[in-house]
């Protein structure tokens, strides 16, 4: 980013701002357009031809709609999560501009949405929806920030990077979980900040668990803290591991987005199970009643002014009710010692409330907008995430390109190094052999395997039998030579390989037969054609099948990634940003299977390094070995 002064800095913000919009707008407009062609589906973010399945109350009284494509067909591959916000329309009416739902569940074969009206149709569809209640609330906040003095201005220079971080010394901390020491080291680090402290968490390491810690020693040392993440699923991650350990942690947010066994601890169902409650149930009932008889009413001049005195009655009752749930809700919110929360934080609820420690969760996957509304409410930040993991998600590529997809946490590193962030460095998840090339290539060498995961391996997995599969730990099969090139997918823009996706199906299949469960096997493509592609021939209840996006922040005992590219010309696309294949490979538990071609490949430095890593632990083959390329 190109900016000399903090105007200039938030000027430059704001227009990628205007061109994410502009460019949401048109790929919205696009999608509803390749509904007439019958390619409505293939970005991700458009299902088409549903059927209302079935449909029912949920929680704060919201509606709860399944939507299937008929029979046990399952749903074509989508970015709708839960927690997405979309767009139900008429399929049949291009000119319906639909109602605003969320997400609330979602399987292989149907798709819940909640939402708090309906219009009947005969089919429907759901698109992913452009969030501009978000990005206003953005804008608001950084015209907030730009006024602010006193220490709340010192905080936003250093998050500029005008200023230089202070610490005070660190005192002994009474650690109330087993940490590792250099999860200790993190935690003494973050309370010892006196505005910005950085946790820098790679794979497997523990970065959740350390920031839950920073969370319960500051509420025990009587603090408040505002707990955010980009995503619902990190927010919950973080809900699940304070709620056992802390009596006053609140879940702010739309009850379909949240796990369902946390939903519990969410603002809704708290005022719900409020002994006020009843008293506001009791209120509407005699509300419907008023209603319900004022309709009965004759239209006499008596029945007239009757009808009138009910409806004033039932506005007043109203007023009644809906002071009493607020004055509950703003309780229940004021008296919280965490408040857990997405990054599109409500103005409404929160106001302006100040807490002495704001924590961001993955916080390498929020564009810098989205920072400063938490920012606003901070005597002091802890940004926590993997700059060397997936950015934020940025539609408009001219925008990423001119720098919107660096993170605020990316940028402060650069400016300030080791001075502003420590570092996990013992990981549970992987391998040591599948640790190593990443440590060496992403975080200087300094990743360890613990002792309970640095050797084992998919054979030591109960009912798992030794075999070719089992028993190796990375492997490398080679396509170079025979042909196996990719191809656009048809009436798309995304890549398939077809002949990698027949190895992949094989060595799925083989696997299977050796023990290892579905559930414990991940296959990892870049491109969204492959994956469609994989899903079609791999119909097998728990196995997943991702893009790399899918698959951030997971792990699976078994990977195998398919890299797709393969042409003449080395062409191999957002492989470039060897960010997203960090993500892949670290994945793995035990077993990590890649295929790829590397005449295509190493024209990159970094995938001739890769490469270069599995020769050297003899890891790498050539499908030429197989016999029937």
């Amino acid at each position: 980013m190109n900016w000399f002064s903090q105007d200039a800095y938030f000027s430059q913000l704001e227009r990628w701002l205007s061109m994410e919009a502009e460019a949401e707008r048109q790929r919205l407009a696009q999608r509803r357009q390749l509904s007439q062609s019958g390619n409505a589906e293939r970005g991700g973010e458009t299902i088409v031809g549903l059927f209302l399945t079935d449909h029912r109350s949920g929680l704060a009284g919201r509606l709860l709609l399944d939507f299937a494509k008929g029979g046990s067909d399952r749903l074509p591959m989508n970015r709708l999560k839960v927690g997405s916000p979309v767009v139900l329309s008429n399929h049949d009416n291009l000119a319906d501009d639909g109602i605003s739902g969320v997400v609330s569940r979602r399987t292989p074969t149907m798709i819940q949405v909640a939402v708090d009206q309906w219009h009947e149709a005969d089919r429907y569809r759901i698109d992913l929806s452009p969030d501009e209640t978000t990005r206003q609330r953005q804008l608001e906040a950084m015209d907030i920030t730009q006024t602010l003095t006193g220490k709340a201005g010192r905080l936003r220079d250093v998050l500029l990077g005008f200023e230089e971080p202070r610490f005070v010394s660190q005192s002994e901390v009474a650690f109330r979980s087993d940490l590792n020491p250099p999860q200790q080291d993190a935690v003494r680090f973050a309370m010892s900040a006196r505005d910005v402290a950085i946790l820098h968490g790679p794979p497997g390491t523990g970065k959740t668990t350390t920031l839950a810690e920073i969370i319960v020693q500051e509420v025990e040392a009587g603090g408040r803290v505002l707990a955010c993440a980009p995503s619902n699923t990190a927010v919950d991650n973080l809900l699940e591991r304070l709620v056992t350990r802390l009596p006053k942690v609140v879940r702010v947010g739309h009850p379909a987005r949240v796990f369902e066994s946390l939903r519990g601890h969410t603002l809704d169902e708290l005022v719900e199970s409020d002994s006020s409650a009843a008293i506001v149930r009791d209120i509407w009932k005699d509300v419907d009643q008023l209603m319900r008889a004022a309709k009965k009413e004759s239209g006499s001049w008596e029945g007239k002014r009757a009808r009138g005195e009910m409806y004033a009655e039932a506005g007043r009752l109203r007023k009644e009710a809906k002071s009493l749930e607020r004055s509950t809700l703003h309780h229940i919110v004021d008296s919280a010692n965490v408040i857990c929360t997405t990054t599109t934080i409500d103005e409404d609820l929160l106001g302006m409330q100040m807490f002495d420690l704001v924590v961001i969760d993955e916080a390498c996957q929020c564009t810098e907008p989205a920072v400063w509304q938490a920012m606003l409410r901070a005597e002091r930040i802890v940004l926590a995430g993997d700059h060397c993991q997936l950015p934020p998600t940025v539609v408009s590529k001219e925008a990423a390109q001119e720098g919107f997809s660096r993170s605020l946490m990316e940028r402060l590193i650069e400016r300030f190094g080791s001075e502003i962030y420590r570092r996990l460095v013992v990981q549970y998840r992987m391998h040591e052999s599948i640790m190593r090339f990443s440590s060496d290539h992403f975080y200087d060498g300094e990743l360890i395997a613990d002792p309970s995961v640095s050797s084992h391996r998919l054979v030591d997995l109960p009912r798992v039998h030794s075999s070719l599969l089992t028993e190796p730990v990375i492997e490398f099969w080679d396509t170079a030579g025979t042909g196996w090139e990719e191809e656009l997918e048809r009436d798309g823009q995304s890549k398939l390989n077809r002949k990698e996706a027949r190895w992949i199906v094989e060595q799925v299949e083989d696997l299977l037969d050796d023990g290892v469960a579905a559930e414990q096997i991940a296959v990892i493509a870049p491109y969204a054609a492959q994956v469609r592609y994989l899903r079609n021939r791999l119909q097998i209840p728990d196995l997943e099948i991702d893009t790399v996006d899918g698959f951030q922040g997971r792990e699976k005992e078994a990977v195998l990634i398919t890299f797709v590219r393969s042409n003449p010309e080395g062409e191999i696309g957002f492989l470039a940003d060897t960010r997203r294949t960090n993500v892949a490979l670290t994945r793995a538990r035990r077993s990590l299977r890649v295929i790829g071609d590397s005449a295509t490949l190493t024209r990159d430095p970094f995938y001739r390094q890769m490469l270069d890593y599995f020769e050297l632990h003899d890891a790498y083959h050539s499908v030429w070995e197989l016999g029937d390329v």
